[in-house]
């Protein structure tokens, strides 16, 4: 990473990490003022200024910047980052049926550590569509990972509450 990015990513967690010392207009305005440093259609500023409507309550301006993000070739963490917090938004839009199908898609992405996030997002859609016992199988399975002890009882139980949730839907 260039000096330059690296100072701008710099100034951007510092402004995250300061969120909550500004209000939501001029958080997002100064989000926008960072984007607009990036080359026009950046897929990192489309992020970034997504990400700043969402966490200031406006899913309805993020969803269309998530979106036009991963078009421009959003890579890396930040994909998928974009890819949970898209579906997210779309619940709290109502869609849960669209969030859960990206994020039923992005459980098969490689793993890393933001694999219990898509699994806690896509649990949250699942209540929203009315399967409930899916979502309390997937939570629990997110949650193994995390426990000191009973890590493979818990995924065990999580994986026949799961069975048995599909058994039920057909």
């Amino acid at each position: 990473m260039s000096d330059t990015a690296a100072s701008w990513e710099s100034r951007l967690a510092a402004l995250w990490s300061a969120i909550d010392r500004h209000e939501p207009p001029d958080f997002v305005a100064q989000i926008e003022r960072l984007a607009a440093e990036l080359p026009s259609g950046s897929a990192i500023g489309l992020f970034e200024r997504a990400s700043a409507q969402d966490s200031t309550g406006h899913s309805d301006l993020a969803v269309p910047l998530y979106r036009a993000a991963l078009d421009a070739g959003l890579s890396g963490p930040r994909r998928r980052r974009a890819t949970i917090q898209l579906a997210s938004s779309l619940r709290n839009l109502g869609n849960a049926a669209e969030a859960a199908d990206l994020l039923l898609v992005e459980l098969r992405a490689p793993s890393d550590e933001l694999d219990g996030a898509v699994r806690a997002f896509l649990a949250l859609a699942l209540v929203d569509l009315g399967r409930e016992r899916e979502a309390v199988a997937m939570s629990l399975a997110a949650l193994s990972n995390y426990l000191p002890r009973y890590n493979q009882s818990l995924a065990r139980y999580a994986n026949a509450i799961a069975a048995n949730a599909e058994h039920r839907t057909k």
